[in-house]
């Protein structure tokens, strides 16, 4: 029984978050969904300065504070370690669920390229970086990020294993191509408002304080390996330093 909850829960968790993600594209894109970055209840743009700042922060903190490894080791004396990704994940998505759903607009517009052969190459671009983002994903083991691995592994007794090290197509040019997928997503838009803006500039600070923490750990992770991936392969652009 315990089995049969652990699959039912890792994959719940995971469809929690792949609808989450879907309407965060729609949300971003301001397509397909009934709330989006620009629409919604408007309010002064004092108080949608706070709360939306509020709202990144917490997502930052928990999706940050959640994935480092001593929080983990702690962690799991509460959580079962086979479904310790799958909260994680369930955690990370109920948090982008609470920013998408009291996202207060700002509708003043920084640029309006919308119908227009720039505006449509943006709108074409963003949705190659969500590509990126989904593909980074699988080419390190998607199942494994998400948890429904762990859980597999767990059902059918198999050993945990410990990930190797690898950098399959994307990682040989950055290190870090899922985040540099949301970069792109987040930034070529065709029409930018205040609103918009603070989002996408909220989002990079925290990605960059992300990459920060999780270089760290993985640095004693795989030791001398990511060291010398650090020093050959650039972070988030490619074809630099």
């Amino acid at each position: 029984m315990k089995k049969i909850f652990y699959v039912l829960y890792a994959s719940l968790c995971y469809l929690i978050f792949f609808v989450t993600f879907l309407y965060l594209i729609g949300f971003v894109t301001n397509l397909f969904v009934p709330k989006s970055i620009d629409t919604g209840k408007e309010s002064t743009a004092s108080v949608a300065i706070l709360v939306n700042l509020g709202l990144i922060s917490l997502f930052g903190i928990q999706h940050s504070v959640m994935a480092r490894r001593g929080f983990k080791k702690k962690w799991t004396k509460i959580i079962p370690e086979p479904i310790e990704r799958s909260t994680y994940v369930l955690f990370a998505s109920i948090f982008v669920i609470l920013l998408l759903y009291f996202w207060k607009p700002i509708p003043v517009v920084i640029w309006n390229l919308a119908g227009t052969t720039s505006g449509n190459i943006l709108m074409g671009v963003s949705f190659l970086g969500w590509g990126m983002v989904l593909l980074s994903t699988f080419l390190i083991n998607h199942f494994h990020l998400f948890g429904l691995h762990q859980v597999y592994q767990h059902t059918t007794d198999k050993e945990q294993k410990t990930l190797v090290f690898r950098t399959p197509f994307l990682y040989r040019m950055v290190r870090h191509p899922l985040y540099l997928g949301f970069l792109i997503a987040f930034w070529t838009t065709p029409v930018m408002t205040a609103g918009h803006l603070l989002f996408t500039t909220g989002m990079t600070i925290y990605i960059f304080i992300g990459i920060h923490h999780e270089e760290k750990d993985l640095v004693k992770l795989y030791g001398n390996d990511y060291q010398h991936y650090k020093k050959t392969t650039p972070g988030i652009l490619p074809f630099t330093r």
